[in-house]
């Protein structure tokens, strides 16, 4: 009972962390979207979209059963 509430508690402390990480790279890749600050296309805009539509669809995978993990993004 002791372990299975220690992996309780590390599973929440870790996933807090991990999620709250996340969200914050995403609201800086939203940054992203200041035309004065950068110059983009449509398609570099695609291109991030559906990455992070897989990455999300591989958290699910991986919840839901064994998944295989993603290559790194690269526009």
């Amino acid at each position: 009972m002791k372990n299975s509430i220690q992996k309780r508690e590390k599973f929440v402390k870790l996933a807090e962390g991990r999620t709250q990480s996340a969200l914050t790279a995403l609201r800086k890749i939203g940054n992203l979207s200041n035309k004065r600050a950068y110059d983009y296309t449509d398609a570099d805009i695609k291109k991030i979209i559906r990455a992070l539509k897989e990455a999300v669809s591989d958290v699910e995978r991986k919840f839901n059963s064994s998944g295989e993990q993603q290559d790194s993004f690269k526009l």
